[in-house]
This record gives structure tokens, sequence and C-alpha cells, in this order.
């Protein structure tokens, strides 16, 4: 089975526009850029509660701890949130109606919080719909991990970042492009 595509910023902004558009724009505007700047899954964004997130005061925390059950490989780990994706989350934790930590931070159409599986779903159609061949729930981590990769961040910051066991599979994430190959080439 191929991998996931990775989104090159153009095209995330396109995904970006679409959403705007479209009803739950600040909900599915955060839960998309908790993939694409955060390298969050899926299964871990739709595991999220408020207070993961939102603290008591009402700011947005900088890292998210992510318990074993939250997490694939029921590994402990922190996202850590840049002050961009903090802002974009601010902006959608000011929708909310509740604020109890313990409720799903993300909640369908039908009042009930989105399930890994449902929330993948949402991806494939959105993308899908954006007109993104190849693109899938997976698609924001492999950009995230392939964007700082390119960036000169190395493969163990990237493994802990991803909350990967073993570096092979960090690897495996990064996408090699011209860009990166002409950068590599312009160091000599």
């Amino acid at each position: 089975m191929a991998q996931a595509k990775t989104l090159t910023e153009k095209e995330l902004k396109k995904v970006l526009i679409y959403i705007s558009l479209r009803k739950h724009a600040a909900r599915n505007r955060a839960m998309l850029l908790l993939t694409h700047w955060a390298g969050m899954r899926v299964g871990e964004v739709a595991a999220l509660r408020i207070g993961d997130v939102v603290a008591t005061d009402g700011s947005i925390k900088a890292e998210i701890r992510l318990s074993p059950e939250q997490t694939k490989g029921r590994h402990a780990r922190t996202v850590f949130l840049g002050e961009r994706l903090r802002k974009e989350l601010a902006v959608y934790a000011s929708t909310l109606k509740r604020s109890e930590p313990e409720r799903h931070l993300f909640y369908t159409q039908k009042r009930a919080g989105f399930t890994a599986n449902t929330l993948c779903q949402y991806f494939h159609n959105l993308y899908r719909q954006v007109g993104i061949d190849g693109a899938s729930s997976h698609s924001g981590r492999r950009s995230f991990i392939t964007n700082l990769a390119s960036k000169g961040v190395g493969v163990r910051v990237l493994m802990a970042l991803a909350g990967h066991q073993n570096i092979s599979t960090t690897q495996a994430y990064i996408d090699v492009n011209d860009a990166m190959q002409r950068a590599a080439v312009d160091l000599i």
C-alpha cells in the first residue's frame, strides 16, 4: 500500500481555504492543523479532551501530554505546540459552548466525540473534495515530519516529536523531494 501523500504549502492552503467556506470551520481547521503542525495521529486528535489542551485559566497549553490510552503504541508522549498552532486552538476554544476539562475537544455534528475512524473518514473525504489525490488522514503527520526534515531537524528529534519507538519508522515518513536534494548539493 502506498504511503499517504505529503502536502505542499500550497496544497495545505487550498485545504484551509476550502474548510473556511464550510460549516464548523474553526473545529475542522484546528483538527487539520494538529496533524500538520504538531504531527498528531488522527486517533490522538480524536482522543483529546478539553483539559489536555486548555489550561484552567483558559489559555492554550504549550504542550499536550498524551496518556498511553490516547496513543497508538500505548506509550505516553508529549506533543509540543508552536505559537501559530496555539493561536489557532485559541480561536477554536473560544467557540466551545462548554469547557469541562473531561469533555471531548472535538465533536461531530451529532454531538458525539469523534472516533479515530470517523475522523479518518472526515480527512479522507476532505482531501477528496479538495481534489488532492493520494492524501489521507496520515498526510498531515507525514507532511509535518517531512517539512521539519527539509529544514534540517535531526532524525532523533523527529523520532521524539512523532512518538516513534524506532528510528527506521521515522525515516520511512520522510518524503525526499527535489527541493531537499537541491539544498543538499548546494551545501558542497
